[in-house]
């Protein structure tokens, strides 16, 4: 509405403007100060109204900040309502006791796997240490037959050390039995 106003007071305003002119051409100097004196009224009451307009569009924006901050408001009362109702509805001790079933039967469940790993019928019979000692006199068997195969491999390159650095000790040799089983290990590996 206000602007509608200001609409019709800008064009009353031109008209008195027109209308100045035309008392100018006449030489009617009094008549065309009138017209200006109203164009100037015209004026001050379209600056009034927007003055007015701008309180509104003011008041307006301010009216949408309150709305958002109560709906911001609203909707944290309600998310707190909510929150208050779940931890209600769920007690330490509920959750406790939850826990403690679950840790019950994960228990349980060791205990069945446990019970169906456990060997059955004749392989249960074995003694692990007869077993051991039985690898161990395999491995000893064929460290012995490798020992005693000719050598195929070409001889080592012989390693250039630089002076200042000579080792202290004279290197063996002759294989340590840690070596020994290694060789046996990488020959088996190679087959």
């Amino acid at each position: 509405m206000l602007e509608k106003k200001e609409k019709v007071l800008l064009k009353k305003a031109a008209a008195e403007v027109e209308k100045a002119k035309e008392f100018t051409r006449a030489k009617n100097k009094r008549a065309a100060i009138q017209c200006l004196k109203r164009k100037r009224l015209y004026e001050q009451h379209v600056e009034q109204l927007g003055n007015f307009q701008l309180r509104i569009h003011d008041q307006m924006i301010m009216l949408e900040g309150a709305k958002a901050t109560t709906e911001t408001v609203d909707a944290l009362r309600t998310g707190a309502a909510a929150m208050r109702a779940m931890q209600k509805a769920t007690n330490i001790d509920d959750v406790d006791k939850t826990m403690d079933e679950i840790n019950e039967q994960t228990e349980n469940m060791r205990q069945i796997q446990e019970a169906l790993s456990t060997p059955i019928g004749a392989a249960a019979d074995f003694d692990e240490d007869e077993l051991e000692a039985e690898l161990e006199e395999l491995e000893g068997a064929e460290l012995e037959e490798q020992l005693l195969q000719p050598a195929t491999t070409a001889p080592a390159a012989p390693v250039h050390v630089p002076a200042g650095r000579q080792p202290t000790h004279p290197v063996s040799s002759k294989l340590t039995a840690e070596e020994d089983e290694l060789a046996a290990l990488q020959a088996e590996m190679a087959l």
